[in-house]
């Protein structure tokens, strides 16, 4: 289940990104984030302000890194624009990987409650 402050963006993450999200705040908006008026700042508001950063921020641009899937792009990155990239997708990949391995223990734990004549839980 996805907890509030994660983000629906499959190429960023609001904690591990949060440095990124602060200067991009700064580019782009001129908000100050450890100010008190953003600290009063609503989650509604934040969230939109966060979807409407553009590529040209320091956020944006990892997520361009991180997202970009033409060959030929690819094939001209910089190490450190590899380095993010793949970093990142392996991130995600163990991510996908522990949910998958709790998905298959969890039809190993149904198939054992079936076998011992037990009810399948829902």
């Amino acid at each position: 289940m996805k907890k509030k402050w994660e983000s629906s963006d499959p190429y960023y993450d609001i904690i591990e990104d949060y440095d990124l999200i602060v200067a991009s705040f700064s580019a782009q908006y001129g908000i100050r984030m450890y100010t008190k008026e953003f600290r009063e700042m609503k989650w509604v508001e934040f969230r939109a302000l966060l979807a409407g950063l553009g590529a040209n921020t320091p956020l944006g641009q990892i997520v361009a890194i991180r997202s970009e899937e033409d060959k030929d792009i690819l094939n001209h990155f910089t190490d450190q624009q590899k380095k993010i990239r793949n970093k990142w997708r392996n991130r995600k990949a163990r991510e996908v990987s522990e949910k998958d391995l709790e998905s298959v223990l969890e039809e190993f734990k149904q198939t054992f409650i079936d076998m011992a004549g037990g009810q399948r839980q829902v």
